[in-house]
């Protein structure tokens, strides 16, 4: 059985991705949604979707680096662009997402990066 180590507690309120608020319980985040202009909105803030990007590119960043620490693989650069996308099924009045991480690394090797 694993054990926890952190559970993070975020809420988001009003309405939303439009013109809503969300915030972490320690007050380390806060901040003001926006529709996207690329969704017809004004892009006055930051959209769930940019959230949900930069936070797991991060975590990914995280897990590269501590296998790369482990395996004993030196990294001069790294970032990782996470492309998280919105998509609407206008028939059905869904909407899904999907993402892409893309690793940037320099100083290794594309043999040792696989």
């Amino acid at each position: 059985m694993s054990e926890v180590t952190y559970t993070a507690v975020a809420t988001s309120t009003a309405e939303g991705r439009n013109g809503g608020r969300a915030s972490s319980d320690d007050g380390a985040l806060d901040v003001t949604l926006a529709v996207p202009k690329a969704f017809g909105g004004a892009g006055d803030g930051t959209n769930p979707e940019q959230l949900f990007a930069a936070g797991w590119a991060s975590c990914f960043v995280g897990a590269v680096r501590r296998v790369a620490g482990a395996k004993k693989v030196p990294l001069d650069d790294l970032a990782v662009v996470a492309e998280v996308t919105l998509h609407h099924d206008t028939e059905a009045s869904e909407f899904t997402l999907s993402a892409a991480l893309h690793l940037e690394a320099t100083g290794i090797d594309q043999a040792t990066v696989a």
